[in-house]
């Protein structure tokens, strides 16, 4: 097993972080820095920061109907982070994020490996939103907004053009959209380029996972079905 997948799959971290953690020589095999790439063997005694680690046999996979005000990060000094407020016995992390003052369903698991799959963009894997905006909407906005929108990267210092979605209108001021990407509060500002301001934002769908029969605030388990489906749709 490659060493970032080894870590990942301890619960500790996704395989991005794993891969961090490798290139700040944070991570020892057999007592020895080990690099990108290394293969864990059976018997090798895997080390981060000083701690041992092992994969885990029991892997976990909640959905979670994040409230407003919840923020999607595993750093505990944060007030309102999203560990905090599931309260889980164990170590788990969210599958990517939602905007702190939107709401609706994330993921949350100790499986790193399929943080990655679902979060690798060219997987194209679709999740889906309703918008509800300040203003009433027309067909011709929405269909502008579905082709792509030039919108500016703070990140990179450049402009971005979005991929083409899928909209569908609900009603005067709101709107459905299915998404493949995910740049940072990228429906908030694919709205401002057409001078519209969100007043509510909800996730609706990752992949076949919903909201169907999940309350505000709450979270369950997702069912072995939606596993197994979830990882046949994230398999690579």
């Amino acid at each position: 097993m490659r060493l970032n997948n080894y870590i990942s799959s301890s619960g500790l971290c996704s395989r991005r972080k794993a891969d961090e953690l490798i290139k700040n020589n944070k991570v020892k095999v057999n007592s020895k820095i080990a690099d990108l790439g290394y293969q864990v063997s059976e018997g090798d005694i895997v080390e981060v920061d000083g701690t041992i680690i092992k994969p885990k046999e029991d892997k976990v996979y909640i959905a979670l109907y994040k409230p407003v005000g919840i923020t999607c990060t595993t750093e505990e000094h944060i007030e309102g982070n999203i560990v905090d407020y599931v309260n889980y016995k164990e170590r788990i992390f969210p599958i990517g994020r939602l905007d702190k003052d939107s709401e609706g369903l994330i993921l949350l698991t100790n499986d790193g490996d399929i943080v990655n799959r679902i979060l690798r963009e060219e997987n194209h894997h679709e999740k889906e939103y309703i918008v509800t905006v300040d203003k009433p909407l027309d067909s011709k906005t929405l269909k502008q907004m579905s082709q792509g929108v030039r919108i500016y990267n703070p990140v990179k210092n450049t402009y971005t053009t979005t991929k083409p979605c899928k909209i569908h209108k609900i009603s005067e001021k709101s709107f459905k959209i299915v998404l493949s990407q995910g740049l940072n509060r990228q429906i908030r500002r694919m709205c401002q380029h057409f001078g519209y301001k969100v007043r509510k934002l909800k996730r609706v769908r990752i992949l076949n996972i919903t909201l169907d029969g999940l309350s505000y605030g709450k979270w369950r388990f997702l069912n072995q079905a939606e596993v197994s489906s979830l990882k046949t749709k994230t398999d690579i």
